[in-house]
């Protein structure tokens, strides 16, 4: 009966480890769950207006909790198959604390964070083109698509 003990412990001791590695999240790497949202606020006809491609409506980003972002990207989808470092149409960065936050909007740096490079805009995003979000909180990562869609103008 004593010669067994150990061995017993032994067992429950590889079926905790088992239990825990395959049935908990203590050992995986975070993911950041992402809730894509349109807008669907008119836009209003700019008569400056000189650009060809089509308003969309404005899009946020809602998560299930609040998170310290380090990087955000936008790229084009198409452009992941093609290319290996795809140019971002929006990269905003933190270099020290970002404030915790749990929506954005797309061209909209949250607080304590600036573009990655020094003065540049977010680009416009074409209707029913497909985008890639990335999404960086410290080890955490989460990306998603999504598809603009095309905004109805209102004259005012």
């Amino acid at each position: 009966m004593q010669n067994r003990t150990p061995t017993l412990l032994l067992v429950a001791f590889l079926l905790a480890i088992a239990y825990a590695s395959f049935f908990t999240d203590w050992f995986r790497s975070q993911t950041i769950r992402i809730i894509v949202q349109h807008r669907p606020i008119p836009q209003r006809i700019d008569p400056k207006r000189t650009s060809d491609i089509d308003p969309v409506f404005p899009i946020s980003f809602a998560f299930y909790e609040k998170f310290e972002f380090t990087s955000i990207k936008v790229v084009k989808t198409s452009d992941l198959t093609t290319e290996k470092f795809p140019t971002p149409l929006w990269q905003v960065v933190s270099e020290t604390n970002s404030r915790p936050t749990k929506a954005i909007v797309y061209g909209v740096a949250p607080a304590g964070m600036h573009a990655a490079v020094e003065d540049a805009l977010p680009q416009p995003l074409s209707p029913g083109t497909s985008y890639t979000l990335f999404l960086q909180a410290g080890k955490q990562q989460g990306s998603t698509n999504f598809v603009p869609l095309k905004a109805t103008l209102a004259r005012h």
